[in-house]
């Protein structure tokens, strides 16, 4: 009887460990279905990048170790993914989507400059959006540009009056050593807020590439150089050590 006795204690403490157990597993795969539920959000989010349910959990799960850490807030989906890709065929397949994808946004972007250019001068004929005897550099400068020249361009985003400057300059690269432009009004490490401006402006990759134009925060280099003197839009010429301002009507 004592025998027996303890056998049922036995079992009924196997039973019990068991259940318990089996109620932790229950819990943890309950735990892990609802972390693998989309919300309609995150549904609706998918389905505008063309993602599937699976791919946007793997982006979610990406987002939450060292790319969610180290990566600005406006990262895309396709971008996580791509960055992220677990063979060359996937990788490439990101690649060609994201490309596909900028491709028909400089397509909106080109379509909405054309659209404001054109309403700019239906809405305002007759008056000049810029006042060149207002902008800086009055000092006349011989001798204007030489090939070894390199020219520093101060802009900021949102600066219609900045955008002609840059296109002038684009058009006389072939004259210099190459163009160095700085952004202000631009948070201090943000490169993609950089890489977004240069894209929107059509600036060459090849010539970032090659250096013959760079890309920079301002950082207080305008003060610098100029004194505080300088305004935005500023153009600088760069001959050997001297820097110099460049007159607009010089271009």
């Amino acid at each position: 009887m004592v025998f027996l006795g303890a056998l049922i204690a036995s079992n009924t403490v196997m039973a019990a460990e068991l259940s318990h157990t089996q109620i932790e597993e229950t819990r943890e795969d309950n735990s892990h279905k609802a972390t693998n539920v989309l919300s309609a959000t995150d549904l609706a989010h998918a389905r505008l990048w063309g993602l599937s349910e699976t791919e946007w959990r793997r982006y979610k799960q990406l987002m939450q170790g060292i790319r969610g850490s180290i990566s600005p807030a406006t990262i895309s989906p396709i971008e996580v993914l791509g960055i992220h890709a677990r063979d060359d065929a996937e990788r490439q397949r990101y690649a060609e989507v994201w490309a596909h994808a900028m491709y028909e946004d400089a397509g909106r972007i080109l379509a909405f400059q054309h659209a404001y250019d054109a309403a700019t001068k239906r809405l305002y004929p007759n008056v000049s959006l810029i006042d060149i005897s207002r902008l800086p550099g009055k000092t006349e400068v011989k001798n204007t540009l030489q090939s070894g020249d390199r020219l520093l361009f101060f802009t900021r985003p949102d600066c219609p009056a900045c955008d002609l400057l840059l296109n002038k300059l684009l058009k006389r690269i072939d004259e210099v050593s190459g163009i160095d432009i700085y952004l202000t009004d631009v948070d201090k490490g943000d490169d993609r807020a950089v890489r977004d401006w240069a894209s929107n402006h059509q600036i060459d990759p090849d010539w970032v590439r090659s250096r013959r134009i760079t890309l920079n925060h301002d950082g207080g280099a305008l003060d610098k150089l100029t004194q505080g003197q300088g305004d935005v839009p500023s153009i600088l010429r760069r001959r050997g050590e001297d820097v110099s301002r460049l007159p607009v009507s010089e271009l």
